[in-house]
């Protein structure tokens, strides 16, 4: 294998350019985009745009003044920006989304240092930044479409939803999550690509229904599937755990993390004050991520097929 063109971190042995890299991630997030405009509307399709676009020009903007090379070309800050307008309620206001954006590419990649040197996930930092700063917008999933509870707030209440919407998607929920179909067929992209791998995204959500089922002694498989069907599992398991500036660099590292993201999710869905909880999860298992290197040091580095 050749090495990445460019020098910005990550330093992934690789064929295709960052950029190259970022591109595929965002086609292969196309599928649950389109479902989540489909099945939401018009207000969700601006919302990704004015999140997206935000993130762009904040790029741009910062970049000029901080006086770095300007770098929107990678597509990274668009990818910021469509994952975090992804997380968010349908029917979140605008300004919402540019808000967060704003905090994701300012505050937490080029403050930093810009590519490769945020220590978070910016688009699920800002989700959190949102959640705490406007909890009753974040928590609102109401719509036109979806009157009733999401499929997590009815879990919690005891109610039932049929698995074959929550599949399809025909459900609440944010923006992008819902269609576990959708979902899918953008990882079986990334993983055909090379890209990503199973390992974390494999682990993670292994570990989520084993620390579900032990935290809430209940191991009926409705109740489990529809854990598992349900909130941002499936997409931060395949498009946010797997980022490679902030997952570990090594095997034994990456199995750990998986572990420990499982583990969070499982005890902010049945202990926390909130339905959901994988925003949080991954951010602290970001954090973590120098001591799981630190402690895994020496163990055999992951090389992607690509």
């Amino acid at each position: 294998m050749s090495d990445v063109k460019g020098t910005a971190s990550p330093h992934i042995r690789s064929k295709i350019s960052t950029s190259g890299i970022m591109l595929i991630v965002i086609i292969a997030l196309m599928p649950a985009t389109g479902f989540g405009i489909y099945n939401f509307g018009l207000h969700a399709l601006y919302l990704i745009l004015v999140t997206v676009g935000t993130a762009i020009l904040t790029e741009y903007i910062s970049g000029m003044l901080l006086k770095r090379k300007i770098t929107i070309g990678d597509y990274s800050a668009a990818l910021t920006g469509l994952l975090l307008a992804l997380s968010l309620p349908p029917g979140a206001p605008l300004w919402m989304g540019a808000l967060g954006s704003v905090f994701a590419i300012l505050v937490v990649k080029m403050l930093f240092g810009g590519l490769g040197q945020n220590i978070i996930n910016p688009a699920m930092a800002a989700r959190c930044f949102l959640f705490l700063s406007f909890t009753s917008i974040m928590t609102s999933y109401q719509t036109d479409a979806y009157a009733s509870a999401t499929p997590l707030l009815a879990l919690r209440n005891g109610e039932e939803s049929r698995m074959l919407d929550l599949v399809i998607g025909h459900t609440g929920g944010s923006i992008g999550e819902t269609s576990m179909i959708a979902i899918l067929v953008g990882a079986v992209i990334l993983v055909m690509l090379g890209v990503i791998d199973l390992r974390i995204p494999g682990i993670y959500l292994i570990s989520f229904l084993i620390f579900i089922a032990l935290f809430s002694n209940n191991i009926e498989p409705a109740y489990l599937a529809a854990h598992f069907l349900s909130g941002g599992l499936m997409l931060s398991a395949f498009f946010i755990a797997t980022d490679y500036v902030t997952r570990p660099s090594a095997t034994a590292g990456q199995i750990i993390y998986g572990i420990l993201l499982g583990f969070l999710t499982a005890v902010f869905r049945i202990f926390g004050s909130g339905v959901e909880g994988t925003a949080f999860a991954i951010i602290i298992g970001n954090l973590l991520v120098p001591f799981i290197d630190r402690v895994c040091r020496g163990s055999r580095p992951v090389r992607n097929r690509i």
